[in-house]
């Protein structure tokens, strides 16, 4: 994106603390006039002692010197406001920006995550969002800052010597273009190292999520050297970037050493012929020194504001994605639900690679009924389900509940509906009782307990250390698979949604954890809709309706004894699992 683009999407963000900032830039002016005036006293003094000693009295000096103290208090007051407030107003807007991408995150859809690294997700929110802090405080105030020294001694340096301030400044455009093309450099090596290190979290989380499997694989050099790689290439990049940068600063000291040159050569010249006062050289001295650390202020203050711009960039990468899965504006709650659910002429395909998943597809299910979705791998089971809560939108035809499209109700109402038990259990950090609870935040103690109880866990939950409070570490590690399945179900009992959808929730499980948990299912479908995803037939042999699914659609439907009198693709997945048995 263009820089100017980039501010103009990150000015905004300064309208809640417009009036720290105004104050900001007052104590920057503070600061900047105290600096300015030091040069005007020493230019007083020298001036009157060279033409008039007699006149440059102790009282003169100490009055002189009480000025300077005066103007120094000043000035550490007002840095002191700078200093901390500005950096607080730079750290509310880094949170408010972060607060913004969170948001927009939890609205992006399955499309987004399919297809981002959780990595580079999370080096965006945090390490690049640091830079944009400083960036926040100190572009303004250090623009305004420069603005005001470089016009101010322009002014003061053109009254002692105009065409000795028209040399000087002659060399500042050459700067500038200069140091433009570096800084160009600079900022593509930037963004290739935020880039990078966000590959580097991706390596490292990836790693050590699958720490189990590198372990019983024996890969850990394997994976050392994945990480190497990463790392060496981010050290690549870094060296690049200081490359770029020590060129950078390198040539600002040349300017700075030519600017001086100027002063000794043409100041030394005009001093020697008259046209310059001793006392008007020493402060044109100081000022253009001022003038100098100006300009290399912003120069040094580039790679900030390159950091910066980077961050603000790789943000609103976040904050332009676009939320595909959103609510009509015509959208109602959906309420009273009796659980019927419709597929008209529906059609499907992956925005990512375009892989059609089904065309035309036709399906009716009755409020209350039981039915089972099966069929080999890549047939359409699961991305079916997940069209119903809108995990995605269909291409064609609509999907109804209850006599109505999805897309009239709202998300959040809609997904308040449906439960969802998948293979892939995915219990939070915490306590038990934090992770059932989760089915519905507001549920006393009491229907927490009562929801494990439906779901078999309680016995299992008093057996742990501190029961219902007892810490089962990330992702549930200290947990078992069937009792991770049986808290995940127990969590859906809480929620108590008229419509269920089983995802293959008993296919990772052993025999005894498979019945168990089996049982647990079969109390929560009890009077509610419920579509069961499954490899193991012998799991719904007693579901209403068993659907056959395939590429081609769904080929075959019936209950379990219809659909084997058929003897067709469902015999032969049934007779396939009880030789595997």
């Amino acid at each position: 994106m263009r820089t100017s683009t980039l501010l103009k999407r990150f000015i905004p963000y300064y309208k809640n603390y417009t009036g720290v900032m105004l104050m900001d830039l007052f104590c920057a002016a503070l600061t900047t006039v105290c600096e300015l005036v030091l040069p005007m006293i020493i230019r007083y003094i020298t001036n009157t002692g060279m033409e008039n000693l007699a006149a440059l009295t102790t009282g003169l000096i100490v009055q002189l010197a009480c000025l300077y103290v005066c103007l120094r208090v000043v000035d550490s007051c007002a840095y002191y406001y700078m200093a901390y407030t500005g950096h607080v107003m730079g750290t509310k807007i880094e949170t408010d920006m972060r607060r913004d991408a969170y948001h927009h995150l939890q609205k992006l859809s399955n499309n987004y995550y399919n297809n981002t690294k959780i990595g580079q997700i999370m080096g965006r929110i945090t390490s690049d969002l640091f830079d944009v802090t400083e960036f926040a405080h100190h572009c303004p105030e250090e623009f305004f800052i420069a603005g005001i020294k470089i016009l101010v001694s322009f002014v003061i340096l053109a009254q002692t010597s105009l065409s000795l301030t028209v040399i000087i400044f002659c060399c500042i455009p050459l700067m500038l273009v200069v140091c433009t093309r570096l800084n160009a450099n600079m900022k593509a090596a930037f963004r290739k190292q935020r880039q990078q290190i966000g590959e580097l979290n991706a390596r490292i989380e990836d790693s050590l999520l699958g720490h189990k499997v590198v372990k019983a694989f024996t890969n850990e050099e394997r994976e050392e050297e994945k990480f190497e790689a990463d790392n060496q290439e981010f050290y690549r990049l870094k060296k690049l970037g200081y490359r770029y940068m020590g060129t950078f600063q390198s040539t600002t000291r040349g300017f700075d050493g030519l600017m001086y040159l100027m002063v000794i050569l043409a100041g030394g010249l005009f001093l020697v012929n008259g046209l310059i006062e001793p006392g008007d050289l020493v402060a044109y001295t100081m000022y253009v020194s001022t003038l100098i650390a100006t300009i290399r202020r912003i120069i040094e203050f580039s790679e900030q504001f390159q950091r910066g711009m980077t961050g603000i960039e790789r943000f609103l990468q976040i904050m332009d994605a676009d939320v595909e899965i959103f609510d009509e504006p015509d959208a109602v709650p959906l309420e009273q639900v009796k659980g019927e659910i419709s597929f008209k002429n529906v059609s499907f395909e992956y925005s990512d690679d375009h892989n059609e998943v089904f065309r035309n597809l036709n399906l009716n299910i009755h409020a209350g009924e039981k039915v089972a979705i099966v069929g080999p791998s890549g047939g359409g089971k699961t991305t079916l389900c997940n069209l119903i809560p809108r995990f995605y939108d269909v291409n064609e035809g609509t999907i109804l509940v209850d006599g109505v499209d999805v897309k009239r109700y709202t998300l959040k109402s809609l997904r308040q509906n449906i439960g969802i038990v998948q293979q892939e259990v995915y219990l939070f950090s915490g306590t038990v009782y934090e992770n059932i609870s989760y089915g519905r935040l507001t549920a006393t103690r009491d229907e927490v307990i009562e929801a494990a109880k439906k779901a078999g866990a309680h016995e299992f939950i008093m057996n742990l250390k501190d029961g219902y409070d007892t810490y089962i570490g990330e992702r549930g590690v200290k947990l078992s698979g069937g009792q991770k399945q049986r808290l995940s179900i127990a969590r859906v009992f809480l929620k108590n949604p008229p419509i269920i959808i089983l995802d293959e929730a008993t296919s990772a499980l052993d025999n005894e954890s498979e019945y168990a948990v089996a049982q647990s299912l079969n109390r929560l479908s009890e009077g509610r809709t419920t579509l069961t995803i499954a490899h193991r037939l012998s799991s719904i042999r007693n579901s209403d309706r068993i659907l056959v699914l395939t590429e081609n659609g769904i080929e075959e439907e019936g209950n379990h004894e219809t659909l084997l009198k058929k003897e067709g693709i469902y015999y032969r997945l049934y007779h396939m699992a009880e030789l595997v048995k």
